[in-house]
């Protein structure tokens, strides 16, 4: 790391921190103000001041990751991370510090990377329970079908022998607990002793509110009986504490803040609230410099089973750790030429080819101290065939860069773009920049360059580039490591697909944590020459100048009072209304557009829908070369389908906006569909909603009950029917038939002045030649449920081997545009909300995944309240638990103290007046409001007003109405996906005395000592284990039991555990009020519409409208 001299720190007067004296480079855009200080334990902090915040966030970075976990216990630094959540000295409660922030409309969050763990929160300005083992088992279970885990373990577990990148990091139950089990299993529970504390006495064994029985309780949450988790809970405990004594320092962390207090003052109370973390004397950035591929690793073909039906291969080379090489990131310049777009690059090849889907390629930190240099291609089924030529294409255009001379414009067009990045640079949330600064602090930078080093670069020597240190050396001497005899490739597809290829079955091993299955190969021969010849393609060369880089970059700054609330109609025909708002806040020169072009015939038919989204697709596809330089220069666009059309969106630097537009609509009349790209783009969505039902359970289920509630939708199922036989003349004609007739409704936000957005708008028009149709034909209706129902959807889950259910349970609580109603809704949705995660998923341990939201039907008209849940348990059971969860709520919202229910009502507050941090955040503002048609663009100012007038009798009264389940007027319709793997059988510990005293009546002595412990976790057991452990032992001659009673004692034994399953076995009863119905079509039925959208407020805006 760059190190200061001691000229550059300056102690403070309070004598409690030093500062650094130089002032931090900062993007000109950038109105904040940055102090460093370093405390005297070590630890580093930046304080940002902010004057215009409204909400004050924090970031802390611990130089400590997965990593470092003890080899025999993998997942303890995610472990450590989950615990220090669930409660402090200062917020001793399990949800006390979560609950403060929410009702601060604040939330926190937490990651585990290999080399760091980072915690980080926001709020408004102003403002270790053993059983979290199930959490992170939940969470492990949860990514179980997850591919990129899978492969993200498999490549871990593929480095080579001892090297620590091979440990599995997120960890699971049996990792953590397996220390305590053994430890168990020896009779030893000393270590694991209820009393232990760290030296200075301060973390207690098990926070006293996690002892709280649920007042309606599901399943006990102990890891044994005992309420610190036995011997094995006090053992996994005293473990993490020695882990945690050990790598918890202060000189490894790296803090952020951000608010609006002065710095001074800010500095007080970090010195304060962080001096008094140790400073244990340890490497303050460990960093680990062996590569973990060897030579056993390298030159090898990987071939991986994936769950989902999809082709990929990744090429990956050992690479050096970037951030030392921040001055001119050579990585950054190879990624730049290997994953262009643009004519004669290796995308445009392989595309052409017809061989692949998607490119991208570029440096990849994996730890601090080593990196790859990665280059994933997503295959099509042609491209899969072909993967050898694909991969050999790859090797030809770094052959192509070993040959070629590098102008230096090419690197100044690169240091151009990002220095006009930089210099414009936008503000973003402050928890996310509090974040990305704290991992920026252990860059080895000079500390005055700790913002700007990883966001610009400098152009090469002019001199000499050659020279140590010029620029262009170093990315020669990094494209020399990009060979075959330094690569390793994975190649991904299910697993007949590689039998297919290979012409027979493969001999595949699998991988321990994840059970992934893979093989091996050395790359052969013929392929390796190929690979280190010179580039035999002559269609590949290297992309000339970018002629999107902005030159106009100026900026009418005029200043306000105060900005304006919302846009302006300054435009209306028959065809299409126009919103615009001068930029009056943010003072950069770009613009965001929204054109949203609707018609009846998107989405009339499940044919139609996919014929739409093709078109999409189509016209993306066709752009891709000529968008591409656009994208890399700060321009970009997206044209995509929806319910009522299709929309393009266009943001980015204003100076060429209009040609960008131009081309993309252009591009949209004149379409020509071509066979071969359609049935690329058909085998493409067919992969992409095939696989959409083997993601989270959660997914599906919150899918479905989207689709009940939107009257003009179309299942997948029945989208996959119709795509098959969609043929080029078919969409050809769809095009022709969706454009000659529309309505459009556009929004330009940003430096462009009204002629300039009238005249963009005037083109479109023109290159569409577009009839004219009423805006009231193309609105977007929802279906709710009528009020005294109560509806079930059940679904098996389509993954055989997904061991979780879902549960998506919602309850329709009227229309939003009653604001009464609305406001209600969404304080109690608030008060809900934490409660829910606490009860749920911390208390109750259902699962990983617990939601309780708020959610907007389609068409914007009406909402409700959804309560999500992921879970091995049955959904029946789950929603069982969420009616007691909501029976809780009753009396806790009944007892609420004034003062709770004023910081409540304080919260919401705050949310509904903070202000936007950029210039996109502001547009998404808008939109929504033009997209419904309601037009009510001061509804925040609105909800503020009504918030004031409502009262806690009014929340009850409403929850009571609308949420609770004695209701007679709700309407409440839940979404069950079930999971079809079955789940390992239970049985309570209760049965291994009864069972040992049935054997013991039949003559059975000398059981092993701890022989019930063994078997037990949580207080229940594997039901296949107890029986193992009776048939193996009555079969020993010692056993005392005469063989022909064994059989009689082993259905004894059967007979107990039938007559004691296990709590956790149980899988819940439905209401009695509830219908249950599995056909999706034959519940939407039952469902009401929506009222058609009207304007809330006429603004009046133009004179009066004839249309």
């Amino acid at each position: 790391m760059t190190v200061q001299t001691n000229v550059d720190w300056q102690s403070d007067d309070t004598g409690t921190h030093r500062f650094f004296t130089k002032p931090i480079k900062k993007s000109p855009q950038d109105d904040r103000d940055y102090r460093l200080v370093r405390l005297e334990n070590g630890l580093e902090a930046m304080l940002v001041h902010d004057p215009k915040a409204d909400k004050a966030a924090a970031s802390l970075d611990v130089a400590v990751g997965h990593l470092h976990d003890p080899n025999d216990m993998p997942g303890l630094a995610h472990f450590c991370e989950h615990l220090l959540f669930m409660g402090t000295e200062q917020y001793p409660g399990e949800n006390e510090y979560s609950e403060y922030l929410s009702k601060n409309n604040g939330y926190s969050n937490a990651f585990t990377g290999t080399s760091n763990t980072n915690y980080f929160f926001t709020v408004a300005t102003n403002a270790l329970p053993v059983r979290e083992l199930n959490a992170v088992d939940s969470e492990h279970k949860k990514n179980h079908q997850s591919d990129v885990w899978r492969i993200f373990q498999l490549n871990k577990h593929l480095s080579r022998e001892g090297h620590v990148w091979n440990k599995f990091g997120s960890g699971n139950r049996d990792s953590l607990s397996k220390v305590g089990r053994e430890l168990k299993a020896q009779g030893n529970g000393a270590n694991g002793s209820a009393d232990f504390k760290t030296p200075d006495g301060s973390l207690a064994a098990t926070p006293l509110p996690s002892r709280v029985p649920s007042p309606a309780p599901s399943v006990n949450s102990g890891l044994e009986l005992e309420g610190d988790g036995g011997v094995v809970g006090r053992e996994t405990r005293r473990r993490l504490v020695e882990w945690w004594t050990k790598e918890y320092s202060a000189n490894r962390m790296r803090l952020c803040v951000v608010g609006k207090e002065p710095l001074d003052e800010m500095a007080a109370m970090v010195s304060k609230l962080f001096s008094p973390i140790v400073n244990r004397g340890i490497d303050p950035l460990p960093t680990i410099h062996e590569h973990p591929f060897g030579p056993n690793e390298m030159g090898t073909l990987v071939s991986v089973q994936t769950v989902m039906a999809f082709h990929a291969v990744e090429i990956s080379f050992p690479f050096p750790y970037q951030p030392p090489y921040w001055h001119h990131q050579p990585g950054h310049f190879l990624g730049h030429f290997v994953g262009h777009e643009g004519p004669g690059s290796l995308h445009s090849y392989l595309k052409q080819k017809g061989w692949i889907i998607a490119l991208s390629a570029g440096p990849q930190s994996l730890s601090r101290g080593f990196a790859m240099f990665k280059v994933t291609l997503r295959l099509t089924q042609d491209g899969f065939d072909n993967y050898r030529a694909v991969s050999l294409a790859v090797f030809n255009y770094l052959s192509l860069l070993r040959a070629s001379e590098f102008p230096a414009w090419y690197q100044k067009e690169l240091a151009t773009i990002k220095s006009t990045r930089f210099r414009f640079a936008e503000k973003r949330r402050p928890e996310d920049y509090a974040l990305w600064v704290t991992e920026q602090l252990t860059w080895p930078v000079p500390r005055e360059e700790v913002l700007s080093a990883p966001q610009v670069i400098s152009e090469w020597d002019e001199v000499d580039p050659m020279k140590e240190g010029g620029g262009e050396k170093e990315m020669r001497e990094m494209l020399s490591v990009l060979r075959v005899d330094r690569v390793r490739s994975v190649l991904m597809a299910r697993k007949d697909e590689h039998e297919r290829l290979s012409g027979g079955e493969k001999k595949w091993e699998s991988e321990p944590w994840y059970g992934t299955g893979y093989t091996v190969e050395r790359y052969d021969a013929e392929f390796v020459k190929e690979a280190e010849g010179p580039n035999t393609l002559k269609e590949l060369r290297l992309p000339g100048p970018n002629e999107f880089v902005p030159t106009k970059l100026d900026v009418d700054k005029r200043e306000v009072d105060q900005p304006a609330k919302r846009p302006h109609l300054i435009r209306e025909t028959a065809l299409s209304s126009l919103w615009h708002k001068k930029d009056d806040q943010f003072w950069v020169p770009r613009a965001q557009v929204i054109i949203d072009i609707r018609s009846p015939i998107a989405n009339e038919s499940a044919r139609a829908a996919v014929m739409t989204r093709l078109y999409a697709e189509l016209v993306t596809d066709a752009l891709t070369e000529f968008s591409y330089d656009a994208d890399l220069a700060g321009l970009n666009y997206n044209f995509g389908q929806h319910s009522l059309g299709v929309f393009v969106t266009l943001n980015g630097y204003n100076d060429k906006l209009h040609v960008l537009a131009h081309h993309v609509f252009e591009k949209a009349k004149t379409l020509q569909v071509t066979p071969d790209r359609l049935n690329l783009k058909k085998e493409e969505m067919k992969r992409d909603w095939e696989n959409f039902f083997l993601d989270q359970p959660v997914r599906i289920s919150d899918y479905l009950a989207r689709y009940l509630f939107a009257q003009q939708d179309w299942t997948l199922i029945e989208k996959l029917t119709e795509l098959a036989t969609i043929t080029p003349e078919e969409v050809q004609q769809h095009i022709s038939k969706f454009l000659s007739k529309v309505h459009m409704r556009v929004l330009v936000v940003g430096n462009m002045y009204k002629n300039e957005a009238i005249h963009l708008t005037e083109t479109v028009e023109q290159t569409l030649q577009s009839s004219a149709l009423p805006a009231d034909q193309v609105i977007e209706l929802s279906l709710a449920p009528e009020p005294s129902t109560n509806t079930i959807l059940s679904a098996p889950i389509p993954n055989p081997n997904e061991v979780n259910s879902a549960l998506t349970y919602f309850v329709h609580t009227g229309s939003i545009l009653d604001p009464r109603q609305r406001v209600t809704s969404a304080l109690t949705a608030q008060i809900l909300s934490e409660p829910a995660f606490n009860v749920l998923r911390t208390r109750e341990q259902l699962g990983y995944i617990v939601s309780c939201t708020e959610w907007q039907l389609p068409g914007a008209s009406e909402r409700g309240l959804r309560i999500a849940v992921q879970s091995e348990r049955a959904p029946a059971y789950l929603e069982e638990r969420v009616d007691a969860f909501l029976e809780e709520m009753k009396a806790k919202i009944a007892d609420m103290e004034e003062s709770e229910f004023e910081a409540q009502r304080g919260g919401l507050e705050k949310k509904w007046r903070e202000k936007v941090k950029n210039m996109s955040e502001e547009t998404n503002r808008y939109w929504p409001h033009i997209d419904s048609g309601h037009l009510d663009f001061l509804r925040r100012d609105t909800n503020v007003e009504v918030l004031q007038t409502i009262t806690k009798q009014d929340v009850i009264d409403f929850f009571m109405t609308y949420i609770h389940p004695s209701s007679p007027s709700r309407a409440k319709v839940s979404v069950h996906m079930q999971s079809r793997k079955p789940r390992p059988k239970k049985i309570d510990a209760a049965a291994l005395p009864a069972m040992a005293e049935l054997a013991s009546s039949r003559g059975a002595a000398g059981l092993p000592q701890g022989w019930s412990d063994e078997l037990t976790t949580e207080g229940e057991a594997s039901l296949d284990a107890v029986l193992t452990f009776w048939k193996t032992t009555l079969a020993k001659p010692e056993s005392g039991v005469s063989p022909d009673v064994v059989e009689e004692v082993l259905a004894g034994i059967t007979t107990i555990a039938d007559a004691h399953l296990a709590a956790s076995q149980r899988d819940g009863t439905i209401a009695a009020s509830a219908t249950v119905l599995t056909d999706p079509k034959t519940l939407k039925a039952k469902l009401r519409p929506s009222s058609p959208p009207k304007p809330v407020v006429e603004w009046g805006d133009l004179p009066t409208s004839r249309f």
